[in-house]
């Protein structure tokens, strides 16, 4: 049940997704203006461009290879998709900070790289947080969100239990990635691609957070 769930499950899911809502929102407004996060418009967009093969398709093809790549660090270095205290998460989120400081160096320098630094490390984080007794977590798209916020919402209307501490998750998750392209979409407007600067402090910040909470929890 994710009555369970510790609340540091919470302060984690909303600084991942507005984390993630930060760098979609740069890659919206900066990467040949294609969402990064999640694969569904790119997957689409590589479909139309195969009536006309070219260029922009090996380009596309690349993005959703990266998101692959990511992904597989995560799956690498985590041996479950359960969520517990004491895995790699820290070591995962230094290694997005790196992929995403690659991306911040090759974007600058106006090389397509950097969209697909951007997109691993999109894919590395999705896949980092997946699931914790029960309760499915996404914090680099929303539509899996929303679509169990409303079957939750629809099972309610036939009086079943509602879980109201997934609910608080499922929101907090929602708002911290609203809050993050926010962010990310006022801070481009002055800083273009050094806004990228704010997802990788916060991966370095919420590693650290994890190592003391890890450290301390097991004195």
């Amino acid at each position: 049940m994710t009555s369970k769930l510790p609340k540091w499950v919470e302060y984690g899911a909303f600084t991942l997704a507005l984390l993630a809502g930060c760098i979609n929102v740069i890659g919206l407004l900066g990467f040949q203006h294609q969402a990064v996060s999640h694969l569904s418009g790119t997957a689409t967009l590589l479909g139309n461009s195969l009536l006309s093969f070219s260029s922009e398709s090996w380009h596309l093809i690349a993005v959703l290879v990266s998101f692959v790549i990511g992904s597989m660090i995560s799956g690498f270095l985590l041996n479950s998709p359960s969520l517990k205290l004491g895995r790699h998460y820290d070591s995962l989120l230094v290694i997005e900070a790196m992929i995403l400081i690659g991306a911040l160096f090759c974007l600058q320098h106006g090389s397509l790289f950097g969209h697909y630094f951007a997109s691993a490390a999109c894919g590395l984080q999705n896949a980092m947080v997946t699931k914790y007794s029960g309760a499915v977590i996404r914090t680099t798209h929303m539509t899996g969100i929303f679509t169990d916020l409303g079957i939750m919402l629809g099972a309610a209307l036939r009086k079943e239990p509602f879980d109201q501490r997934k609910f608080i998750l499922f929101m907090v998750i929602i708002i911290g990635f609203i809050s993050g392209s926010f962010i990310g979409a006022l801070f481009y407007t002055h800083y273009q691609f050094y806004t990228l600067i704010i997802p990788i402090v916060i991966c370095m910040t919420l590693a650290l957070a994890y190592r003391i909470y890890f450290l301390r929890a097991h004195r």
